[in-house]
């Protein structure tokens, strides 16, 4: 009898705060037809929007998204699934070129919606069996393709934090007693990053009590690559300023031009002078997978730690983020661990080097290997290498077609696959020279922004950089792209730009 009671019992009514669980699946499925429709197929569809754009307020009334007291229906829930989906922007689309990220991977898409399903938390071995040594399997085999037989590493909740953890880890190697006894153990300290890196550093610089002042920003050359004499002299200068230089971060792959920093040549400075060398290599990573490409990255094997994002380039899909470690002496643990008692037991059934949650400044951790992994497993190693070298070979097509066309100028030649440009309408061209002629350029990028994410046909990104005013920046990595997508994005330029 008790077993028909509980079995009612747990059939009432989902408004009551109860889980019908026969209704909810029924939700969950129908639901699922609606994503895949809607979210993925649809979403991929050349023919279809890339957003269906309207202001914040209209946005707002649309939704209805206030909360209330009362639970809605099945048919109005799968309604607001619907309305979701269409107001969203679709950056699994073809011409979707607005971040450093884009298209599906649907292993890897597999893998997330499984990893939602088994709602675990990676910290132990105990409630992540599978996904503790998934991760490290995974680490591993990324830590090896950077050159490091040995080492240590982590996933982390996006490049920023990976950032982060690296200039703390450096920090504890340099100064263990900061951990115990905080700042006041500590010198003034310095860090180095190129003009160009990514805004991250001076985040990572606040948030540890380093202050954004003791960051100093090295020179780039017209490509965005550090220049290393200028390296060397910016130590000097800090130590002249009583700071301790303790960390260097070079950029293997810029978040505008796409630049790689000569790794070789600053990791001789670092080695000289016993400072902490990280590669930010969240976007160029990946580069490490091409035999043609990999030259790219020369050097990184030289590198204390380095950041690297497969959501990017590999398009694991959001987030998968990993900070590596050529360190062996289990320096990330001690730096971060806090050996909680009621997580951490040191008298359990099984090896405890396997709960790994430790070294994480987060408690819950989300599960982030398992959409790398099943992808990886997809396509193998020569299957991302492919997608790395298409998105290279895609970029060249798209940079030899932009050059024929009269109105068009990049900024500098692609390293790798961001294309930075202007787009000269015809009212401006032949007047380089006339004094408003940067001033009236800097407002054509803008305009043409609005207009194509308002007609919904393509997004890309535009800025400034260094006394450069308002350019493109156009970024190919989606292995859905097709030849004549790039033409469209061409096209689509001048017939939004041309009567500016």
């Amino acid at each position: 009898m008790s077993t028909i009671v509980s079995k009612e019992c747990r059939m009432s009514n989902g408004v009551n705060g109860h889980h019908n669980s026969s209704e909810g699946e029924l939700f969950l499925s129908e639901a699922f037809k609606v994503i895949l429709e809607e979210a993925v197929h649809k979403a991929t569809d050349v023919k279809e929007k890339v957003c269906e754009w309207k202001d914040p307020e209209e946005l707002r009334v649309l939704m209805d998204l206030e909360l209330g007291d009362h639970g809605e229906s099945h048919q109005q829930l799968l309604q607001r699934v619907r309305d979701i989906a269409r107001y969203s922007v679709k950056t699994n689309h073809p011409r979707f070129f607005n971040q450093l990220f884009a298209g599906v991977d649907y292993h890897s898409l597999t893998g997330r919606f499984l990893t939602e399903a088994l709602n675990t938390s990676q910290y132990t071995y105990e409630v992540a069996p599978v996904f503790v040594l998934m991760e490290d399997v995974v680490l591993r085999k990324l830590r090896s393709l950077v050159g490091w037989s040995e080492g240590d590493g982590i996933f982390c909740p996006g490049g920023s934090v990976s950032n982060m953890y690296a200039m703390n880890v450096a920090r504890y190697w340099a100064f263990p007693q900061v951990k115990t006894q905080g700042l006041w153990t500590v010198p003034r300290l310095a860090v180095f990053t190129s003009q160009e890196s990514h805004y991250s550093m001076k985040k990572s610089a606040a948030f540890l009590g380093i202050g954004t002042e003791n960051v100093y920003h090295v020179k780039v050359d017209e490509s965005g690559r550090m220049i290393p004499e200028d390296l060397e002299a910016k130590i000097v200068h800090a130590k002249s300023q009583g700071a301790v230089p303790f960390f260097v971060n070079a950029t293997a792959g810029t978040t505008v031009q796409g630049a790689f920093d000569p790794l070789d040549r600053i990791a001789d400075i670092s080695e000289r002078n016993g400072i902490w060398m990280h590669v930010d290599a969240a976007w160029g990573g990946s580069v490490v997978f091409s035999k043609k490409h990999k030259h790219l990255i020369a050097g990184m094997e030289r590198a204390n730690s380095c950041t690297w994002n497969p959501h990017k380039m590999l398009m694991a899909g959001l987030q998968c983020s990993v900070f590596l470690m050529r360190d062996t002496t289990n320096l990330l643990m001690h730096c971060h661990c806090a050996n909680a008692t009621y997580l951490f037991q040191q008298d359990k059934f099984y090896d405890m080097s396997l709960d790994t949650g430790d070294k994480s400044i987060q408690c819950g951790r989300k599960v982030d290997c398992l959409k790398l992994w099943l992808m990886w497993k997809a396509i193998g190693a020569q299957g991302l290498a492919n997608r790395v070298d298409i998105a290279f070979a895609s970029t060249r097509y798209f940079v030899e077609e932009l050059k024929k066309r009269e109105g068009f100028q990049v900024v500098s030649e692609p390293q790798f696959v961001n294309v930075c440009f202007w787009f000269i309408p015809p009212s401006l061209r032949g007047k380089e020279n006339s004094p408003d002629y940067q001033e009236k350029l800097a407002k054509v990028a803008p305009v043409i922004k609005e207009r194509m994410v308002k007609k919904g046909s393509m997004m890309v990104g535009y800025q400034p950089l260094d006394g450069r005013v308002n350019f493109f920046r156009m970024v190919i990595l989606s292995p859905q792209l097709n030849h004549s997508d790039l033409d469209f994005f061409l096209d689509e330029v001048e017939r939004l730009g041309n009567d500016l």
